[in-house]
């Protein structure tokens, strides 16, 4: 393999893939990105088994080729090359050794043959549909908080992707849940997801989507299967296994009968949770304690160890008084979620699920907040 391409390129793609690749593995192979060239371009792929993530950039192929050498390694290299630099790739005859040369940096990379590497065969895709890459955005930054990272519940390590019948046609619907809260948002069905199946998408496939997406109006191609998932954008092929197994009934946790309005100014409200919050112990699950009264928000938090904090809000609140507690972590992961002024709150009383939500109709997302006692 003889190649020449732009150091920027290079470096770019390889942002990409190599992410995926474990710094620890059992198997060397995976920790190793598949370099191939071929027809002007050079092919990168990465893969951890339930990842794989394949992007090509323009080259100038002198002797074509493939071989496979260690990503994280590489992309060091690359990273530290002067910025629009020339860079050379070039394989000896055995194939066992990467010379990478650019301007008087020269580095000598062990490679592994590429027979081994694995191949995520993406299998045959029930459903095919385009999604802008602000859609999806949305879907993700709306839900990602929530997704559980406790592995005895595996089914809650990803967003359900499902779609559903409403009056007003076919929605897209995206959540998740770690238990203590719960996220919903939804967006209108895209021409061809209509039947697909319900799935659930891994939290790492997610991150990586997320950190791939690019200007909102750019196309995303997305092909699903009972198993798999693939991403096609902006010339990166990420190809995804789901996790297998069903998810909770959550409409069943949405409550129905909360009539207990508040609005609250949103930046007020994630500031002074911040302020109270910072003498909170996490022994006590970072606690902070909110007393509604009409036309007043008094959040307090009491720590033994440390005393006490308290900060008053004006709110619009027209309900018979009382208290709840909240996780104060929790509680602020969801207000960054409500980007209008105002943030809604609908309870029922101190012991029942709390909605959370935009004054804006337009934002179709829902969070759900569990209490805690405090």
């Amino acid at each position: 393999m003889k190649v020449t391409l732009e150091r920027n390129h290079l470096l770019k793609s390889l942002g990409h893939v190599h992410r995926v690749v474990e710094r620890r593995t059992t198997y060397p192979i995976l920790s190793n990105v598949l370099i191939n060239a071929h027809d002007g371009q050079l092919e990168l792929r990465a893969t951890d088994l339930d990842i794989e993530i394949t992007e090509s950039v323009p080259a100038m192929v002198g002797v074509a080729g493939t071989t496979t050498v260690p990503a994280h390694t590489l992309y060091e290299i690359v990273r530290k090359l002067a910025d629009g630099a020339e860079v050379n790739l070039e394989t000896d005859g055995t194939n066992e050794q990467m010379t990478i040369t650019s301007g008087r940096s020269n580095f000598n990379l062990t490679c592994l043959a590429p027979d081994g590497f694995p191949d995520l065969k993406s299998g045959d895709f029930s459903h095919k549909f385009t999604l802008k890459a602000g859609v999806l955005k949305n879907l993700i930054d709306c839900t990602q908080f929530a997704i559980s990272t406790e592995e005895t519940r595996y089914y809650l390590n990803g967003i359900f992707f499902h779609t559903m019948s409403e009056d007003n046609g076919v929605i897209l619907r995206a959540v998740a849940t770690d238990g203590h809260r719960l996220a919903r948002a939804e967006s209108e069905a895209p021409q061809g997801s209509e039947g697909m199946p319900s799935i659930i998408v891994p939290r790492k496939t997610v991150a990586e989507v997320q950190k791939l997406l690019g200007d909102d109006d750019q196309d995303v191609v997305i092909e699903l299967s009972d198993s798999k998932i693939r991403f096609e954008l902006g010339g990166v092929v990420l190809l995804s296994k789901l996790i297998e197994g069903t998810y909770p009934n959550y409409e069943g946790v949405i409550p129905k009968d909360n009539d207990k309005r508040l609005a609250v100014d949103r930046n007020a409200l994630k500031q002074a949770v911040d302020r109270v919050s910072t003498i909170a112990s996490d022994r006590g699950g970072k606690a902070v304690k909110l007393g509604l009264s009409e036309g007043l928000l008094e959040l307090s938090v009491t720590n033994p160890d440390h005393g006490t904090a308290r900060e008053e809000l004006p709110i619009e609140f027209e309900h018979e008084g009382f208290e709840i507690g909240f996780n104060a972590r929790y509680l602020l992961d969801i207000i960054e979620q409500v980007h209008s002024e105002q943030a809604i709150f609908m309870f029922s009383d101190s012991g029942s699920p709390t909605i959370v939500q935009s004054e804006d109709e337009a934002d179709r997302a829902l969070y759900i907040l569990m209490p805690m006692r405090v």
